[in-house]
């Protein structure tokens, strides 16, 4: 700490007056203190109305120490044993209790003393904001190792399942066409080895031909984004492949991903790479629930998962049931999502729940598909568990009252009469603290402004645990009634 280098200078008319407005413009909060064991507070200032609000005039009369939380009390012992050695003052962090939060208040103090007959000034600056932007810091990192974890779950889950493919596959880059990716049934169909495939022009491939159909068909995919069709030869060996074509895009760059199908009975044989037990395998595995079901949801198979999150042992439990007998709001979600996946045959993220046997209730994002047509008409379903999500925004409405669109969103899920129950306390608690607000904490004009005796309105002070109230409390209110 430096100290001005000639205060009497420019400070000795400084009267008490003025000396108190410096004192409380640099500080949220500054105690006067009486000298002795314990020390007194004599008189507050606030620089801060947040910290006003919190505090108001509770603490003067009260010693210092009594005022702090238990954690802090040694910290106010040092500060004080400093400032009346008239030591160069050290800050220290003190936490306060907050009537109105469930958090303490923390303040940064420094304490001096002043005068002769050894009164003690404590200036403190509130930490609050610094301690919210750190929790939103945190919240930020955890939030980002979450949606980093996804990825590389999502990344993982793309790898596998491209390698394991039994569909010779391709990714090229739009601009360049050459190979970025290949799997392992792409580099059998092209007898080439995946390292030889990498960096390739994907023309080079195939015949003169092929070469010509396959720039048609890139260009068109490219301009119009619609996927389509066209056969060509390899260049090594001479078989012929039906070549489909799709664009994407990712990272604002655009590729191309190149399905090679073998014409049956056109030279070379097929290539299976027959893998379906590995891929049942991973879903059988996945952490999120995976569910096959007829058109009218009746389910065909479901995954471990699944059967967590529904509270039952085995598969054969839920196979032939409905899978609506434990999704959501019953006669509502199922026929949202059927009814979406009708006119768009795929839905992503639809937020609802999942009800067990034994009464637990999870909440989950589907992902849906319908197949309609073909030898196999089914529905499949992906569930992934978002109950355990904190977000910083559930976080900071924790102790708030449920908003309307809350509300709404338990309707199907909580008995209509719960939902009047608690509509009717929010609003009822809300009222009384806007009351409170009004008459400046003056509990006879807030009952009388809402209608009440002091009797019952300190009957829901209690209920709803709001203001402090003591055996005294009590009294006043029974000497009212």
């Amino acid at each position: 700490m430096k100290q001005f280098s000639s205060a009497k200078k420019w400070l000795s008319d400084v009267d008490a007056e003025t000396a108190a407005r410096l004192v409380t413009a640099s500080a949220d909060v500054a105690l006067i203190l009486s000298p002795g064991n314990p020390a007194i507070i004599r008189d507050v200032a606030f620089g801060s109305e947040e910290v006003a609000n919190e505090i108001g005039s509770k603490w003067i009369g009260e010693p210092w120490i009594d005022v702090v939380a238990p954690d802090s009390r040694q910290k106010v012992v040092e500060l004080l044993e400093e400032a009346a050695s008239e030591s160069t003052p050290r800050r220290r962090h003190i936490n306060h209790h907050s009537p109105g939060s469930a958090d303490d208040l923390p303040i940064l103090y420094s304490a001096t003393r002043i005068g002769s007959k050894g009164r003690i000034v404590a200036v403190g600056r509130s930490l609050r904001p610094i301690a919210a932007l750190q929790q939103r810091l945190l919240d930020t990192q955890q939030s980002m190792d979450r949606e980093y974890a996804r990825l590389q779950q999502a990344e993982t889950r793309h790898r596998l399942l491209f390698q394991v493919s039994a569909e010779a596959v391709l990714i090229a880059d739009a601009t360049t066409r050459k190979i970025l990716e290949a799997n392992p049934a792409s580099s059998a169909l092209l007898d080439l080895s995946e390292a030889a495939l990498l960096g390739r022009g994907l023309a080079d491939n195939f015949d003169a031909a092929g070469k010509r159909a396959l720039d048609t068909l890139l260009s068109t995919v490219r301009a119009t984004g619609r996927t389509d069709e066209v056969r060509a030869k390899a260049a090594r060996g001479g078989a012929e492949f039906v070549i489909a074509a799709s664009l994407f895009r990712e990272d604002r760059s655009s590729y191309f991903l190149i399905r090679l199908t073998p014409r049956k009975g056109a030279g070379a044989a097929p290539v299976t790479v027959n893998r379906s037990s590995r891929v049942l395998e991973i879903v059988a595995a996945s952490p999120d629930a995976f569910l096959v079901t007829s058109l009218d949801g009746r389910i065909e198979y479901s995954n471990r998962a699944f059967l967590d999150m529904v509270q039952l042992a085995a598969e054969e439990q839920v196979r032939g049931e409905a899978v609506e007998r434990w999704l959501g709001r019953p006669g509502v979600d199922f026929n949202l999502l059927t009814a979406h996946l009708r006119d768009h045959a795929s839905i992503r993220l639809f937020a609802t729940t999942l009800r067990g046997e034994y009464g637990a209730v999870t909440d989950v994002e589907i992902c849906a598909v319908s197949i309609p047509d073909g030898d196999v008409r089914c529905l499949g379903f992906t569930m992934r568990n978002v109950g355990q999500r904190v977000t910083a925004e559930r976080r900071a409405h924790k102790d708030r009252p449920r908003s309307v669109e809350q509300l709404t969103e338990l309707v199907g899920r909580v008995p209509l009469k719960e939902l009047v129950r608690e509509s009717s306390d929010m609003i009822e608690k809300l009222c009384i603290e806007a009351a409170l607000e009004l008459t400046g904490d003056n509990r006879a004009s807030a009952a009388e402004i809402l209608g009440l005796s002091r009797q019952s309105l300190y009957a829901k002070l209690r209920r709803y645990n709001l203001g402090d109230l003591g055996p005294a409390d009590d009294e006043q209110a029974g000497a009212a009634h």
